[in-house]
């Protein structure tokens, strides 16, 4: 796969919408993870319309580019379908890097941006799109087709590698 070796962060859009189809194939991505104690635990918000991207993008200041994006993919996870909150983390960030590898495939680019533990963020995000109190925004993923995407850096370190006997 060598979308683990070219993906980057992404956080400037080409002024363009991302089909449809696109967006079903990321979210087939992200409910394709692998959860502990297969919870499964996340839900997904796709946010198209500029005015509430707009608003999403002052959630934070780490946030602002939501605000060019053609589209947004907030990662959150149902606590009313936890069996506990050990593994809710873990299980929205692999379902966060799927969706991300499967952008890079698609030809399209993103940034996550991390909700949680930051309470303010949490409540913000919650805000602006109106969720239940049972639905815990995680993380906001502004995505589209990248405007000057640059090339990937190679983070292997073997000084960090340990073989044990």
């Amino acid at each position: 796969m060598n979308a683990i070796f070219t993906r980057t962060s992404v956080r400037q859009f080409e002024d363009r919408p991302v089909e449809s189809e696109k967006i079903d194939l990321l979210l087939k991505a992200g409910f394709a993870a692998p959860s502990a104690l297969n919870e499964r635990p996340w839900e997904f918000y796709i946010i198209t319309n500029k005015g509430t991207l707009a608003t999403l993008s002052k959630t934070s200041q780490y946030s602002r580019p939501v605000a060019n994006a053609p589209a947004a993919i907030v990662i959150c996870y149902n606590t009313s379908t936890l069996k506990t909150l050990d593994f809710v983390d873990i299980n929205c960030a692999i379902a966060a890097e799927n969706i991300w590898l499967e952008m890079e495939e698609l030809g399209l680019g993103g940034v996550f941006m991390a909700v949680r533990p930051f309470q303010d963020r949490i409540d913000s995000v919650s805000k602006v799109l109106n969720l239940p109190e049972n639905i815990v925004p995680f993380g906001i993923m502004p995505f589209g087709y990248p405007k000057n995407k640059r090339p990937a850096k190679d983070h292997f370190n073997a000084d960090r590698v340990h073989y044990v006997d």
